[in-house]
């Protein structure tokens, strides 16, 4: 009987020197789950932006570029009734400059119908020789 004695010891289990990681595995998929739920719940931070009632008036009446149908440019600086007056494309930069006396900031009025290309060609040219404050004026009627 001694020997079966010895023999049971023998086979005992013995003490494991490893972390059982399974129950941390659950822990992280609980929390994963958590918080893929709530993130989408999370409202992000709101900004109060001004209406156009209680915007500052612009310091500078804008100038604007008008390109019409058949690409043809007229510029006015837009204050009272100032008139349209028609100018060549070589000419723009010599007219934008002589209007803008204060930093005024420059809009591109375009067609509808004008190609891309040519819109950002203008804009490209006025941006590269310093005008830095440009815009694009837009319908906001939106039955036209």
């Amino acid at each position: 009987m001694a020997s079966l004695r010895g023999n049971s010891r023998r086979n005992s289990r013995r003490l494991k020197n490893e972390i059982n990681v399974v129950p941390y595995i659950d822990v992280m998929l609980v929390l994963l789950v958590i918080f893929m739920v709530t993130a989408p719940m999370i409202t992000p931070g709101l900004i109060d932006l001004p209406s156009v009632g209680q915007a500052s008036e612009v310091p500078a009446a804008p100038i604007e570029v008008q390109i019409d149908k058949e690409g043809q440019l007229s510029i006015r600086l837009r204050e009272g009734e100032a008139q349209f007056h028609a100018i060549s494309p070589d000419n723009l930069l010599n007219e934008v400059s002589s209007l803008a006396i204060n930093q005024n900031p420059v809009v591109i009025a375009a067609d509808g119908e004008v190609p891309y290309a040519s819109v950002m060609e203008i804009m490209d040219q006025l941006r590269s020789n310093g005008f830095t404050r440009l815009g694009f004026l837009v319908n906001q009627d939106p039955s036209q």
